[in-house]
């Protein structure tokens, strides 16, 4: 059963969320929806911090037992960071999805683009209607 969505965090439609730090920095992760889908993840391609994406770029790739999936970059920007604990044990998304398990800092080129996400009453919506 999912987690609850947290509702200090914008969401994309692909299953992405951003949490806005300040300054015009986000941290982006996979929702827990997403990691329950894939199942047990074994693999995590991450971007090289430097990377810059454009909003609904594949920015990394995250492998499981069952597939393999893009991560779409949720807004555009330019990756700050990586989260390297992944490298060594890419589960960390399906054990907290929307903490330790985050996957880029991004500095993002246009913060209007975060008003386009959804908010978490919206995106509970959206993966309800997916499981129906």
């Amino acid at each position: 059963m999912s987690k609850q969505n947290p509702t200090d965090r914008r969401y994309s439609r692909d299953h992405e969320w951003t949490k806005d730090e300040g300054a015009g920095m986000v941290l982006i992760g996979i929702t827990d929806y997403a990691q329950e889908m894939l199942t047990d993840i074994v693999f995590v391609e991450l971007p090289e911090i430097g990377k810059k994406v454009a909003k609904g770029e594949s920015m990394a790739v995250v492998e499981s037992v069952k597939s393999v999936s893009d991560i779409y970059a949720p807004v555009s920007g330019e990756v700050i960071a990586i989260n390297s604990k992944l490298e060594e044990d890419p589960a960390l998304i399906n054990q907290d999805a929307f903490g330790e398990g985050w996957i880029v800092r991004m500095r993002v080129s246009d913060t209007a683009e975060l008003a386009s996400l959804i908010d978490a009453a919206t995106y509970d919506l959206l993966i309800s209607e997916e499981k129906h």
